[in-house]
């Protein structure tokens, strides 16, 4: 099981859409258009990542009451934590994928980090709403003691900490 979507406000669809779609490489596939229980109205678009199951949704929102126009569309920000807390990660078949993705994602204008964090490799730009947005490969396999060390980390108040990540590099656009 898997989950069908996740939806998030946006400032900017615009914006949102010309990533999602152009950079992104998503489909735009639908939109729902109506009242909100709470007042105003609203538009939910959904972007297709793979399939018809695995859509990101967006909200442009209109004449909500008590919503300022300005409220913060970045997750970590609005929860009062850093950037890479809160993230939204999609994932990819193999490595020449990824390597594809980043070089989308360049070509672009956005810049990259790329880290090999040991078990997955992954890549990382922003959206326009601010939030970070990540490409990921599995590259490692999960043991027994894998399990039983994840579940002991539920209890213990001295973990010992992980292997720092393999590498870490930030490719600039310009």
């Amino acid at each position: 099981m898997g989950y069908h979507h996740l939806a998030m406000a946006a400032k900017d669809m615009e914006a949102i859409h010309n990533f999602y779609e152009h950079i992104m490489g998503f489909q735009l596939v639908k939109t729902e258009v109506g009242p909100s229980p709470e007042g105003g109205w609203a538009k939910h678009f959904f972007y297709r990542m793979e399939d018809n199951s695995k859509f990101i949704a967006f909200w442009e929102m209109h004449d909500f009451p008590g919503v300022d126009e300005h409220f913060e569309t970045n997750i970590s920000k609005a929860a009062g934590l850093p950037d890479h807390i809160n993230h939204i990660a999609f994932d990819v078949a193999d490595a020449a994928e990824l390597d594809a993705r980043k070089q989308r994602w360049l070509d672009a204008g956005l810049d990259v980090m790329e880290i090999d964090h040991n078990w997955c490799y992954s890549i990382y730009t922003k959206d326009p709403n601010d939030n970070l947005v990540e490409f990921c490969l599995t590259t490692g396999s999960f043991t027994e003691a894998d399990r039983e060390n994840a579940l002991a980390q539920l209890t213990t108040t001295e973990p010992e900490f992980s292997p720092p990540p393999a590498k870490i590099e930030t490719h600039s656009a310009g």
